[in-house]
């Protein structure tokens, strides 16, 4: 899904999420200097992060978010390679030795079919004994944080209002948000957006990663070792291919 007008204020209203955390996961099952595609990368702030330890390059379908990712990149003198794609159907010049798709990005893909047509071009894209590592919204973050939920916030230069309601497929959620952008004369333009995701028991995702041709080497949650629990709003996966 393209992020439009998002991607603009998205590093504002993201700043406080943990990106170190998600980079530490990755760390504990992909060693230095490893190849590294980095999917659904959005603005690129985990992309450089891993980029720090390895051979990364970014991936995302937004190219408005991917120009971001570049400029950011060029600030830093970081040299990351970035790839308009989209995940179902990513294709790179050689493998890699892991795949990335981090921050819930997998729950963008609306059908199942969605979701196993990437596993099974990751494993394309992967070398053999490649990790592939994701992470997504638990059911119970579905039926619960966003059922029929609202959230607001104010941030320096935009605001937001989130509505976050069930979708009609299974552990599916429709989020409408309507942002408040501060224009250089101090008025705000809104932007309305429709984002929509949706997620599935884990079991379902080990049975199509080993469909794919993955077996899969971790299942935690809310970046800890441990198994996930039924309040878990996180699920983390590492899966290798064989």
């Amino acid at each position: 899904m393209a992020y439009e007008q998002f991607a603009y204020v998205y590093d504002e209203l993201m700043q406080d999420v943990p990106y170190d955390e998600w980079v530490a996961w990755v760390s504990q099952y992909v060693e230095a200097n490893s190849t590294i595609a980095d999917v659904g990368c959005g603005t690129g702030t985990a992309t450089l992060l891993l980029a720090e330890h390895y051979r990364v390059t970014g991936i995302d379908l937004s190219e408005e978010m991917l120009e971001i990712a570049q400029e950011k990149a060029m600030e830093q003198q970081q040299k990351i390679d970035f790839w308009c794609q989209d995940m179902r159907e990513i294709e790179l010049p050689a493998p890699v030795d892991a795949m990335t798709i981090l921050c819930d990005s997998l729950n963008y893909l609306k059908t199942e079919a969605d979701v196993q047509q990437t596993f099974e071009h990751a494993a394309r894209t992967l070398k053999e004994g490649g990790k592939l590592l994701f992470d997504v919204h638990s059911p119970h973050k579905m039926k619960t944080l966003f059922n029929g939920k609202t959230y607001a916030t104010h941030a320096e230069q935009s605001s937001y209002i989130w509505f976050a309601d069930p979708g009609e497929a299974p552990l599916s959620v429709v989020h409408e948000l309507t942002f408040f952008i501060e224009d250089e004369d101090g008025r705000y333009d809104r932007v309305d957006e429709t984002h929509h995701q949706r997620t599935y028991p884990p079991e379902q995702y080990v049975t199509w990663l080993r469909e794919a041709g993955f077996r899969t080497l971790a299942v935690t949650g809310d970046f800890t070792s441990d198994a996930p629990t039924p309040t878990a709003e996180r699920i983390f996966f590492v899966a290798e291919k064989i």
